[in-house]
């Protein structure tokens, strides 16, 4: 995995101390979101906490965690590894108390001024919404509050695709086939398929069909929806298992969004790097 990943790595500053070794640090971040350990509790071989959460904070917000993320799917279109019979859907993960309380001030805040968290019955919590390739490894990931409908976010879930190509064109941000479920079952998501050309699989949820029924003619023909193609939409489902298994994201104790989201984009690069 780490032969992958060497070549993604930043290079050290032109000016300036040299960063902290990148496979010690990678694996103390790993370590730390895997075991859902505070950050004081980071083994001493693995370096200093300091150093692992500072550069956990600083790749997100200057995005070179979504950086290697993109370089890792680029290399897995070259040889033909992504599958693009696309599933999305979301999960929530319940926030720790640790997790509250993060001060609005800085460049983190201006990034993302609510830090995703949202009181429910179930209390503090998070939305991931994910974008699964046929294989179940994530091609792109969002977080919002846990109270965030899955609809309104699905077109920023899209904008999120986009695989670079190792050679001349632009990056592929078109699925073959789109499935998902039937909260993403409304007019204005049926259409942003049709105007981009793809085909989407997505179920009628019963109020819109006996709406359609009632107005009977003017009601329109039902969308298309293919039963066989649909039973592929587990792809999502089998991702967000695999996401979760670190138990620092199924269970997210980060003040910030942003170093919650970098932590998503570095387990998703450890699936997609895994030989």
């Amino acid at each position: 995995m780490w032969a992958r990943i060497e070549p993604l790595m930043p290079a050290d500053p032109v000016r300036g101390r040299r960063w902290a070794d990148h496979r010690r640090t990678l694996e103390a971040i790993a370590w730390k979101y895997r075991t859902c350990s505070p950050w004081r509790d980071l083994p001493h071989e693995l370096g200093a906490f300091e150093t692992a959460h500072k550069r956990l904070i600083r790749w997100a917000v200057d995005g070179t965690w979504r950086r290697i993320f993109a370089a890792v799917l680029a290399l897995a279109e070259a040889a033909d590894e992504v599958g693009w019979a696309v599933s999305v859907d979301s999960t929530v993960c319940r926030a720790h108390q640790h997790a509250a309380g993060a001060r609005k001030r800085g460049r983190s805040a201006r990034l993302n001024p609510d830090h995703a968290l949202e009181c429910s019955r179930g209390g503090l919590s998070t939305k991931v919404h994910i974008a699964a390739d046929a294989q179940a490894r994530p091609l792109a990931v969002h977080v919002t509050a846990s109270q965030a409908g899955d609809a309104p976010a699905f077109e920023a879930v899209m904008a999120l695709i986009k695989v670079p190509r190792t050679g001349l064109g632009r990056p592929r941000t078109r699925p073959d086939i789109v499935l998902a479920d039937r909260a993403y079952s409304s007019r204005a998501i049926r259409r942003y398929f049709r105007r981009r050309g793809i085909r989407a699989v997505i179920p009628q949820p019963s109020d819109q069909i006996g709406h359609r029924l009632r107005r009977g003619r003017a009601g329109g023909r039902p969308p298309a929806f293919d039963a066989q193609a649909y039973k592929q939409r587990n792809t999502v489902e089998r991702c967000i298992s695999r996401l979760k298994q670190w138990r620092g994201l199924a269970m997210r104790t980060d003040k910030l969004a942003i170093a919650y989201e970098g932590a998503l984009h570095l387990a998703a690069i450890l699936i997609w790097t895994r030989v």
